[in-house]
């Protein structure tokens, strides 16, 4: 796997309120939080461009309302934003893809010529998939860190009820097997990015 020098690391969703396991429910992948850090680290380090995604909620009781400190980022993105040699954006966002945030991440992402977009942050098959996978229509070269990820156990239709980490695989398996990104670990995405 190549990682391209401008390749862009896209961090999304990584708020304080998902710590919030009253309203979240079980998750998966407690060591994805060392992940995501290690990948914004060595981003930074090579001067690749960084986006910070916040998900700013309009549902009145969500941990991640704007004005509420959950809607915060965790504090080891906090205190890496701004520490980078290379390009940095903020991007705020109402619904799941960072691409229909403010200001407008396809025109930033296309004006530092960017072609290749790496994604990390929470929550896998929701803002993490739903990003992936309108990167992949847009034509970029998306590859998801899937260890740099995490979700939480999830309800759907018929009373079906599946595990963080079984709702997590079927969003890997959908991504990559649709052909919408390469999912892969960390630890091949800092390999080749060093």
């Amino acid at each position: 796997m190549e990682i391209s020098q401008n390749a862009a690391l896209l961090v999304v969703d990584v708020q304080k309120g998902f710590d919030e396991a009253g309203f979240w429910g079980p998750r998966n992948n407690p060591g994805a939080d060392d992940n995501i850090a290690s990948l914004i680290d060595v981003w930074q380090a090579s001067g690749r461009p960084v986006v910070f995604v916040r998900h700013d909620s309009s549902k009145p009781e969500s941990p991640l309302r704007a004005g509420y400190e959950g809607n915060g980022f965790k504090e080891y993105v906090e205190e890496r934003r701004g520490k980078g040699a290379g390009p940095e954006l903020f991007v705020t966002k109402t619904v799941n893809s960072a691409f229909y945030g403010t200001p407008d991440l396809d025109a930033w992402l296309r004006a530092e010529g960017v072609s290749q977009v790496v994604v990390a942050g929470i929550q896998t098959n929701m803002c993490v998939e739903t990003t992936a996978r309108m990167g992949g229509n847009l034509g970029y070269e998306v590859v998801v860190a899937y260890d740099a990820t995490y979700t939480f156990d999830l309800e759907g239709p018929f009373g079906w009820r599946r595990s963080a980490e079984e709702v997590a695989q079927a969003s890997a398996v959908s991504l990559h097997g649709g052909g919408f990104a390469r999912v892969v670990t960390t630890e091949e995405v800092v390999s080749a990015a060093k």
